[in-house]
Formats: structure tokens, sequence, C-alpha cells
């Protein structure tokens, strides 16, 4: 279990750091998770075909995992959509939110009971939000697209939870790639008409941190994520999942000195979610205490 919460806080970490490449980045963000993708699909089979891990496997099986894959597409570009029309640290503060969608979502897909004490905290994640759009109205797009983010980021790791019995890490993450990549590709010629792009081709500054992002931050980040999964809840992992605005927020104040734009409203929102965060986290932490006494 130890080494499962170790490998999820390092993959959250990971994951906080790809609101900074997002920033550095500056392809238009439906190309950049376009080509994320793209190198997250070839980098996977290389190293399964020189393992020999790869397998056929029938397309009915797969589907499932294609999906899914369009699920992600759609949170990592929301997420850096979030990033371009506001800023790294309101993309990250609107990610506080999975943990609330995960309160609702997981009891309809599990069909488990809802947990009214985790819903609650969640909406007190999104008054910390409400709290900075109210005063920050220029930020409105980036929170509109960190918020449908948000809703991504908490169905795809419920859904991963079911495959880890039939499928092995790295089958679930090429194949859901393989699905992103596929159906980001039919939704962009349409993205771009609302969003235009300046440029297609990345620069060579955008392909070191795009194979950065690839590589390290989902290659090996996702890898993490699945096996830990395999010890933990979905909803713990979500919920350790909420402290990537923690870290991405710290970078971003560090790197892009974000802090000089946000007046008292920022940090009054941003403290209501993190409070919340910490309970909900010491809530989970308590209930797993009494299980095991």
């Amino acid at each position: 279990m130890k080494k499962a919460f170790f490998q999820l806080h390092f993959a959250v970490f990971l994951a906080g750091f790809t609101a900074i490449l997002g920033k550095l980045i500056h392809l238009n963000e439906g190309w950049l998770v376009w080509y994320r993708m793209l190198i997250t699909v070839a980098v996977i089979f290389i190293i399964s075909f020189f393992k020999k891990e790869l397998k056929p496997i029938s397309i009915k099986k797969i589907a499932p995992l294609l999906g899914t894959g369009c699920i992600i597409a759609l949170h990592w570009l929301t997420f850096y959509a979030s990033i371009k029309y506001s800023n790294a640290s309101i993309a990250l503060v609107c990610f506080s939110a999975t943990g609330l969608f995960t309160a609702l979502f997981e009891p309809l897909i599990t069909k488990s009971k809802f947990m009214f004490l985790e819903i609650l905290l969640g909406f007190i994640v999104v008054a910390g939000i409400y709290i900075i759009f109210n005063f920050n109205p220029h930020f409105k797009t980036g929170i509109i697209f960190g918020i449908i983010s948000a809703m991504g980021a908490a169905i795809f790791p419920i859904l991963n939870k079911g495959f880890l019995p039939v499928f092995a890490y790295r089958e679930v993450t090429f194949y859901e790639m393989i699905g992103g990549f596929v159906g980001l590709s039919l939704l962009l010629p349409l993205y771009f008409i609302l969003f235009p792009a300046s440029y297609a081709l990345p620069t060579v500054s955008d392909w070191i941190w795009l194979l950065i992002l690839s590589i390290l931050c989902t290659v090996y980040a996702l890898n993490l994520q699945l096996k830990a999964l395999e010890k933990i809840s979905a909803f713990t992992s979500n919920l350790t999942y909420s402290l990537e605005p923690v870290y991405g927020i710290l970078l971003a104040f560090l790197i892009f000195h974000e802090h000089k734009y946000f007046g008292p409203s920022f940090y009054w929102g941003m403290l209501l979610s993190l409070i919340a965060v910490i309970l909900q986290m010491y809530v989970v932490f308590r209930s797993q205490a009494k299980a095991r006494s």
C-alpha cells in the first residue's frame, strides 16, 4: 500500500508539471494534445515491440479502452485550453473540482452508494472556484474549460479501475491513446473553426517540451497511476490528484510569477478549495483507519 501511494504521489507531481509544460509549449491546445498523443502511442509501441508485449486483441474487447481514450483527449484538450485562455494557476484551481465530479460519477458508474459528505466537500471546492470567477470575469473562458476538464479527469480513472483485471498497464495506455488520437483527429477541424491555431508544426523548443510531456509526464506517469490503482480506490486516486493544483500552482508562481496577476479573491478561493481537499483526505484516511481496526 505504501508503494502504491508513493507511485501515485509521484505521478501527481508529474501531472502538476504538465501545466507548466502547457505554458511553455506555444502550440494551440488542439495541436498540443494531438502531438502529445501521437508521440505517446509511438513510444509505447516501440517499448512494447522490443519487450514483445504486443498481442492481437479484438476490436470488441478494446472498444471501451478506445472510448475512454476519447474522454482523456477531451480532458487534456480542455485543460490546456483553460491554461491558454486564463493561466496555469486558474486551470489548476478548476482541476480541484475533480473531487466533486468523482463523488457524483463513481456511484453512477460503479452502482455504489452516494457519499454525501464527499459531495458536500466537492461543492466547497466549487464555491472557491466561484469566488475566483466572480471577481475575475476576464478568466471566464478559461474557467469554463477548466470545469469541463475536471469532469473528464473524474471519469477516466473510474473506468480504468475496471480495465486493470483484464489488461496490462501498457495495453490500457496504448489503446486509450490510440482512441484519443483518432477521436481528437476527427474533432479538431471543428474545434479550429471556433478556436483557430496560428501554426501547426512545432518549433524546436516545442518539440523538446512535447517529448518531456509525452514520455515522462504521460507514459511514465500513467503507468504509475495504473499500478497504484491496483491497490487503491478510484476516489482515493482522484483525491490524491487534488494535490496536483498545489504542486502546479507553486511551480507556476516560481517559474512564471503568476502571483503578480491575482488579487485577494484568488487566494480566498484557492484557500477554500484547498481546505476542502484537506478535509476530503482526512475523511478518506480516517475511514481506512477504522476499516483496519
